[in-house]
């Protein structure tokens, strides 16, 4: 790898991420918000579009958020080029297998990780200084998929930075797990009813959180903390109690009416 300065590489990383966010949040909220799409959308009470000034609010919010993620890469890069992380270049040197071991690995880590430092966020003397920003939007859309105070987004930064200097991990692994986080945030910030009810709401589905999931926590604040599984919520009781019923009822409904 050509070393290059910390500052070259946060600069890189941050005109890198801004068009990332801009491509994958711009284009599924022009798909699944343009009229293209209605048909796709459940028609509840709940379905409501936000405003466009709650539109600019994420994405002022996520240039921030663009800014301390690029520092975070130009860290990463930086002490990877002075030999002190656990990232490595060639795949043959823990064996294929382990791609996929510590891909899995991370992801349940960074679930957890998430879940917690999630709930902290919503404590009363904290709300306000690392997470209030991200509510703003109480009808979210992918736009809001990476709005995160500036506090919040250093927190976020603070487990990705971390996992380098613990599990020895593949540059490939890495980017699968960033690229899944990108992925997963922008599905889950859909909105109520943007995909059909058949999906997620199957059996397997139902460990699984996604736009339905995560739009209750934008309603009620104090529900629905994780960021891939629902397995925390059920443990430690934060998911909402009439959640699973309340999805098995509406899909039923619907499959009743084409009946």
């Amino acid at each position: 790898m050509i070393d290059h300065s910390f500052w070259f590489y946060g600069i890189a990383f941050f005109g890198i991420i801004l068009a990332r966010y801009f491509l994958v949040a711009g284009g599924t909220y022009w798909f699944f918000y343009s009229p293209f799409s209605q048909s796709l959308v459940n028609q509840s009470p709940q379905h409501l579009s936000p405003s466009w000034r709650s539109i600019q609010q994420d994405i002022k919010l996520s240039v921030f958020s663009a800014g301390v993620f690029a520092l975070a890469g130009g860290l990463v890069l930086s002490a990877y080029s002075w030999g002190i992380t656990r990232l490595y270049s060639n795949p043959q040197q823990y064996g294929l297998w382990y791609l996929a071991v510590s891909y899995g690995a991370v992801v349940v880590l960074q679930d957890a990780y998430f879940y917690f430092t999630h709930r902290l966020f919503h404590h009363p003397l904290l709300f306000r200084w690392l997470h209030q920003g991200h509510h703003r939007s109480r009808y979210p859309t992918p736009w809001t998929s990476f709005a995160f105070d500036p506090p919040e987004a250093i927190v976020q930064c603070v487990f990705l930075v971390g996992i380098v200097f613990v599990l020895p991990l593949h540059f490939i692994t890495l980017i699968a797990v960033l690229t899944t986080m990108t992925v997963w945030a922008v599905l889950n910030h859909l909105g109520i009813d943007r995909l059909p009810l058949s999906f997620p709401h199957h059996w397997l589905g139902k460990w699984f959180i996604g736009p339905a999931h995560h739009s209750i926590h934008h309603l009620k604040y104090t529900v629905h903390y994780g960021l891939y599984f629902t397995f925390w919520d059920k443990v430690f009781g934060t998911q909402d109690p009439d959640y699973e019923q309340k999805l098995d009822e509406r899909l039923m409904g619907k499959v009743g009416d084409h009946n």
